[in-house]
């Protein structure tokens, strides 16, 4: 593929950078791997760094509003500092690692709504940070966020809308400071539900998972039933049919609350 210039040139004459993703589709747990390439100037430059990193755009609530603001959640240096000559090419390869509890921006094929996380590229010279723009990554559901999400498609949900929250989810292994929620559309057979907002929050072994039940307009409930979290063991997951564990739950609770 191509390279996609992320950096303008740094001053008369200088160096400029461009860097390439070798593969787009990740998965969280997996690598992003690539090179940037700087281009030498006119001029010799001392570098005296270069980074790269990844980048989300997540919505936070302060002060009444809302608003979207670009998070940063992991950077990888690439070596120390060094000199462009003039007209020359260094070129970096690098690997960068993806956090367990990266959003999921791809599924069944689909790029979801509303998601933007990307690799960035960062080149400090003469006490200066030049970053580049986002270079979007395609972030494919590891295979139990698959199962639960089929689940969800097989038991008739339709997918909503997806986005990313700053804040943390209480009693979840999260370590970034925002989560991701994926809403869906409640099928008819669950006539007092409106939709199910699920969340994934992943390291190498287990994962919880994380769903909250909206229930329809002239609807009540007390207390914590909408809410449910349990835990997903990554190397097992498979020994569950996911399908019918989450209708049992939404027969369940409905079943109490009278919402079926």
């Amino acid at each position: 593929m191509g390279f996609k210039k992320l950096l303008a040139s740094l001053g008369a004459g200088g160096a400029s950078v461009e860097t390439v993703l070798t593969e787009e589709n990740v998965v969280p747990g997996g690598i992003v791997q690539g090179e940037v390439r700087i281009q030498g100037g006119s001029v010799a430059q001392a570098i005296e760094g270069l980074s790269v990193g990844l980048q989300a755009r997540v919505e936070v609530e302060g002060n009444d509003q809302e608003y979207k603001q670009d998070v940063e959640f992991t950077r990888q240096q690439l070596g120390g500092a060094f000199e462009v000559q003039p007209g020359a090419v260094h070129a970096v390869q690098f690997g960068l690692e993806i956090p367990w509890e990266t959003p999921i921006t791809t599924f069944l094929g689909q790029h979801l709504t509303g998601m933007n996380v990307g690799v960035t590229t960062e080149l400090q010279i003469a006490r200066a940070v030049d970053s580049g723009d986002l270079d979007p990554v395609n972030v494919h559901p590891i295979p139990a966020q698959q199962a639960i999400l089929d689940a969800f498609g097989q038991l008739g949900f339709r997918f909503k809308s997806a986005d990313l929250e700053r804040g943390h989810i209480r009693g979840t292994r999260q370590r970034l400071p925002f989560y991701q929620e994926i809403e869906f559309y409640a099928p008819q057979q669950y006539r007092g539900l409106n939709q199910v907002e699920l969340s994934f929050v992943a390291d190498d072994r287990e994962m919880d998972v994380v769903l909250e039940m909206d229930k329809k307009p002239g609807l009540f409930a007390e207390g914590g039933d909408s809410y449910r979290s349990f835990t997903v063991n990554l190397g097992s997951y498979q020994d569950t049919d996911w399908a019918a564990y989450l209708n049992q739950w939404l027969a369940e609770v409905g079943g109490k609350r009278n919402w079926f």
